[in-house]
């Protein structure tokens, strides 16, 4: 029986793959091609829950926001693993644009900050666990096909992300605890690519892309009473996911550290004066 970990629910087929190309049934390497060309996704399902940004002004210092989820899945079909070799189909993801402004009226606003995407040094930041690189995670978000294998195995896959950060309200460089802050603004964008990679030789199939994006607006009156001074502003709705045509390829930056939370930059821009760091990158 094909030795597939628990943690992936898969479906083993009932007959012995016979795609082998005529001419190669003897040759491993050449079978090794055909099981990469025969890799297939059944189906893929990309969305965003249709559901507003959630505000949540509970705490007195930070205002929290939670919003909707990214969600993708795959059902992918592996065919037989002619020899003894292991191979991981997943999730990866990166960060290609980030825009995070909170603004506190006339004073300046605080600015999360990925220094290198910023400075067009790199193409697009990994957005891994920061644990399984180059993963997106390692329960749902992956697969391991240990062969040889005699079978086809069929399994799903799937991830989600949202962002559910604390912004304070008062100044982040004041003493003070006064709230000042008057409007958030963010738009960030992603691809996520589903990859099947063969763990001795690292040699990396893409089978789909995804491109996503996720706006917000809030509008906050710091005068007003805690419960009563956040208002969402559009987009109330997010836009629908592109599941890609054709397979873009995967930016060296997207596969190694550090990933997009420790390298981002909390950053203080007066409105007069030089900027300055708030919470330096967690990776030097």
């Amino acid at each position: 029986m094909p030795n597939i970990p628990q943690d992936c629910w898969s479906t083993l087929g009932v007959g012995l793959y016979s795609g082998y190309a005529m001419g190669c049934i003897q040759s491993i390497s050449c079978k090794s091609k055909v099981f990469r060309e025969s890799i297939s996704v059944i189906e893929v399902k990309a969305s965003i829950d249709p559901i507003p940004t959630s505000i949540d002004e509970s705490s007195s210092v930070v205002l929290r926001y939670r919003t909707p989820h990214f969600r993708a899945s795959a059902q992918v079909l592996v065919p037989p693993l002619p020899k003894k070799e292991t191979w991981i189909v997943g999730w990866i993801q990166a960060c290609s644009h980030m825009e995070f402004y909170n603004h506190y009226g006339e004073q300046g606003m605080s600015s999360w900050e990925l220094p290198d995407l910023l400075d067009g040094k790199i193409q697009a930041i990994s957005d891994s666990d920061g644990v399984n690189y180059p993963w997106y995670g390692n329960t749902t978000e992956t697969c391991t096909i240990v062969g040889p294998t005699k079978k086809e195995s069929k399994f799903n896959i799937s991830m989600n992300d949202n962002f559910y950060p604390s912004v304070t309200w008062a100044v982040p460089v004041s003493d003070s605890n006064v709230a000042k802050l008057t409007s958030i603004h963010r738009d960030q964008s992603f691809t996520t690519w589903l990859v099947a990679t063969n763990t001795a030789t690292n040699e990396m199939v893409t089978l789909q892309t995804i491109k996503w994006r996720m706006r917000l607006g809030i509008e906050v009156n710091p005068s007003r009473p805690l419960g009563q001074r956040a208002k969402l502003q559009e987009p109330s709705a997010q836009e629908q996911p592109q599941v890609l045509s054709k397979n873009e390829p995967i930016p060296p930056s997207a596969l190694v550290k550090p990933n997009a939370n420790d390298a981002q930059v909390l950053m203080w821009r007066p409105k007069d004066g030089p900027p300055l760091v708030v919470i330096p990158p967690k990776h030097r």
